[in-house]
């Protein structure tokens, strides 16, 4: 999958571990997912759509929290939780925000096998033991829009590794390098304390 990678993404990294300011990062990181891809969705169910997706990005914010610990680099983790989300919209027909092609939908969960696997997580459950109990609010399904084959937000090619695109705008296979010099106050949400 393909993912841009900046400073910002780092010190949210190292935020999200420090007492405190890890609530306040891990909640805005939610509100940042819940906007994007809130406006990705088909303005006739958007508003439904917000309960789930604050649900989901505050369940996979916990996923990637895990992935980091579990010693994944940053594009790895973050990748996983993206990946998942795809899951999810593919499960709902939610076509118009889907991140990559439903035919990639298999090879990238193969990739994280064994982290998703560890953790419960399939196709079909793309939280597993990360869902909140009681499961995730329900929402109206729009299977016609796999087979209508649009998918304006998905970019295809990239299911073999994580691939990054950096602030030049230069695409690499795997993560950067974690700089020396990460200020967590240039994390989403870290100076709201």
């Amino acid at each position: 999958m393909k993912l841009r990678q900046n400073v910002t993404h780092f010190a949210a990294q190292k935020a999200l571990e420090m007492p405190g300011i890890g609530d306040l990062v891990h909640e805005k990181l939610v509100d940042i997912h819940v906007s994007v891809f809130g406006d990705w969705a088909d303005p006739e169910y958007r508003e439904e759509r917000i309960p789930h997706l604050e649900a989901f990005f505050d369940a996979s914010t916990e996923m990637y929290l895990t992935a980091l610990q579990d010693g994944f680099d940053e594009a790895t983790a973050r990748e996983m939780t993206h990946i998942v989300a795809t899951f999810d919209f593919y499960n709902h027909g939610w076509a118009e925000m889907m991140e990559y092609p439903p035919e990639e939908v298999d090879a990238h969960y193969e990739r994280h096998r064994d982290f998703f696997e560890a953790h419960g997580i399939t196709v079909a459950d793309p939280l597993g033991e990360f869902g909140p109990k009681g499961g995730l609010p329900e929402v109206t399904d729009t299977p016609e829009r796999l087979a209508e084959g649009d998918f304006p937000h998905a970019e295809g090619g990239f299911a073999d590794d994580v691939y990054v695109e950096d602030g030049e705008g230069e695409t690499k296979r795997g993560s950067q390098a974690i700089p020396d010099d990460v200020d967590v106050d240039r994390a989403p949400g870290a100076n709201e304390r």
